[in-house]
């Protein structure tokens, strides 16, 4: 191995713990990389835990798990929802935002079909029967009413609640993020 190479590979490695360490706050470039001495380097002790911040905020899906999703608290709903056993609270203006990614599609103003069909009224009504809207064979002849639970599961991931629908979208995977979509619908759509 040439001088060349070995000093083009020590340069490599020292760039690399000095981008592994700027983009990792808690994990520091051992000493002996950044002096440029790299040997018989010690491996780093495992970072700290974060401690939760308390920001006031609803517990996210994550910090609630064994008792649902979210929790009571000025404008908070309750919904009709179980998840992991709890009940799941959800915030109609968090929902509001999240529902931004559904109105590239979906409009909750009555008779407002776009790409997919208005969701004016769509808690407790059933699937496939807004007029005007070209649903797919599984969606028309699926037999859901869309309570609050399946709107639940179905923004989960759709595709696998009614295999064959038109509807192209992954899916929600934060449950309290699905919580504050369904709390959205059910306060935004009567």
């Amino acid at each position: 191995m040439s001088f060349r190479s070995v000093s083009l590979a020590l340069s490599l490695t020292v760039a690399g713990a000095l981008a592994l360490a700027a983009c990792s706050p808690k994990v520091a470039a051992p000493p002996e990389a950044v002096s440029g001495g790299i040997t018989d380097a010690q491996p780093l002790p495992p970072a700290p835990a974060a401690a939760p911040a308390d920001s006031g905020a609803a517990p996210t899906a994550t910090a609630a798990a064994t008792t649902g999703v979210g929790a009571p608290g000025p404008g908070v709903l309750k919904l009709d929802v179980k998840f992991n056993g709890g009940d799941v609270y959800g915030n109609p203006t968090a929902g509001a935002q999240v529902f931004a990614i559904c109105s590239a599609c979906h409009a909750i103003a009555a008779g407002q079909n776009l790409v997919g069909p208005s969701l004016h009224g769509i808690v407790g009504r059933h699937s496939g029967i807004v007029a005007g809207f070209h649903y797919s064979p599984a969606n028309k002849g699926s037999g859901i009413v869309w309570t609050e639970q399946n709107l639940y599961t179905y923004l989960e991931n759709p595709q696998k609640m009614i295999p064959g629908t038109y509807m192209t979208y992954t899916g929600v995977k934060d449950p309290q993020q699905r919580a504050d979509v369904v709390a959205y619908l059910q306060q935004n759509t009567k």
